[in-house]
């Protein structure tokens, strides 16, 4: 390659990283006017997967619709999305004017998800910087409008979802959700420090953010003669509260009909009134609220 091929080269190199840095502040800008004009924005998290993360953030988010508040569902678990399943959405994402329509489950209920752009069963295979720009667009180029809330439902763990999130966004607090077992708090401890450490982070946006409370699912399964066992052990949410001084918004029973309702697409915090099931999501969303205030 003579001189000026690789003159040349390099000048197309730094248009296009010039090009990069552009669109990322014009994105950045974006996001930031977008998340003004949200009241709250809610992480739901767990360092642990398979304790119901997806199913707490479905019934938060229809909960809170349901008190009449505007709310948006922001489902960032990239690799495994489920919450366009749990509310039996199928339609496909449109855009206008630049700005992706997000999907409606209701008048007061929007919702994006990585499940609308897939085929079923399509794997996501993204290295971190793919997924942060694909979060960032989620943030910053969905017509939100003006919302009280934004319910986050992150993957498990604290990697490049949660903490793009983090560094993007002002976050209000984390409800943490665990299961009662030793094994599950183990690592719910790691969401838990996150949040605390996200207050005094680098490039963090979140310094005012804060551990809202504690969800128990599957705490407790009540028999057809209404004994109540505990399959994984009683305690586990009481424990944490103690250690770190955040309160228990709620516990969540299993329940055999209210998963069977989850897979139809059926969030039993509406198809399954009067129950225990309900009941709960009810608790755990005044709770919430009386906390917010607080």
């Amino acid at each position: 390659m003579n001189s000026n091929a690789r003159s040349s080269k390099g000048n197309k190199e730094a248009e296009e990283r010039k090009k990069r840095f552009i669109e990322a502040q014009q994105r950045k800008k974006r996001l930031k006017e977008k998340m003004e004009r949200i009241k709250h924005k809610i992480a739901v998290m767990s360092g642990k997967g398979g304790v119901g993360k997806s199913t707490v953030a479905v019934n938060l988010a229809v909960a809170l619709s349901e008190e009449g508040y505007g709310v948006g569902l922001l489902d960032l678990d990239l690799h495994g999305p489920n919450d366009v399943r749990m509310l039996g959405l199928k339609e496909k994402l449109s855009v206008d004017e630049g700005e992706i329509i997000p999907a409606n489950y209701s008048e007061g209920l929007k919702v994006i998800s990585m499940a609308f752009l897939l085929e079923e069963g399509a794997p996501v295979i993204w290295r971190g910087p793919m997924k942060t720009i694909a979060i960032e667009q989620f943030l910053a180029d969905v017509r939100w409008g003006e919302l009280d809330f934004l319910v986050v439902d992150l993957p498990p763990g604290t990697g490049d979802e949660s903490l793009t999130l983090y560094q993007s966004v002002p976050v209000d607090g984390a409800v943490i959700v665990t299961t009662p077992q030793i094994v599950a708090l183990d690592d719910v401890r790691r969401a838990m420090k996150f949040v605390i450490e996200m207050k005094t982070a680098p490039l963090s946006s979140s310094q005012n953010t804060r551990i809202l409370g504690i969800v128990e699912n599957m705490s407790y399964f009540r028999c057809p003669n209404g004994d109540i066992v505990h399959p994984f052990g009683e305690g586990g949410a009481e424990k944490l509260s103690r250690e770190y001084e955040v309160p228990v918004l709620g516990k969540i029973p299993m329940d055999p009909k209210a998963l069977e309702l989850m897979d139809k697409g059926m969030p039993p915090v509406s198809f399954y009134r009067g129950t225990e099931f309900e009941k709960a999501f009810r608790d755990i969303v005044g709770n919430l609220l009386e906390n917010l205030k607080g």
